[in-house]
C-alpha cells in the first residue's frame, strides 16, 4: 500500500509556507531545497517541515492540500504553526 503526505514548509527568512502532497516527502523536501531550478518554493529557501498528515491514498492526499490552500485552509495552517509564523 503506497502512503502519500500532505506537507507543509515554513521558510522562516521569507515567512512564507508552502503547501503540497507527495509520495516521497524526503525527496520532495531535497527538491525544494536543493535539486529545484523552476517553481515559486524555489525562491524562498531555505525551507522546513513544520507539518504533515499521511493518507492511503493520492486522492485523499489531493482533497486535503486543496482544502489547505483556501482561505480556511490557510487559517488552520496559522493556528498549527502559532509561533513559528
Amino acid at each position: 500500500m503506497n502512503e502519500f503526505v500532505v506537507y507543509i514548509l515554513y521558510s522562516k527568512k521569507h515567512g512564507k509556507t508552502y503547501c503540497g502532497q507527495t509520495s516521497n516527502l524526503i525527496a520532495r523536501f531535497k527538491d525544494h531545497n536543493q535539486l529545484g531550478s523552476k517553481g515559486w518554493a524555489r525562491q524562498f529557501r531555505p525551507w522546513e517541515v513544520i507539518y504533515v498528515e499521511f493518507f492511503n491514498s493520492r486522492r485523499e492526499a489531493s482533497e486535503r492540500e486543496k482544502y489547505l490552500k483556501t482561505g480556511a485552509g490557510r487559517d488552520y495552517i496559522k493556528g498549527l504553526a502559532g509561533n513559528i509564523l
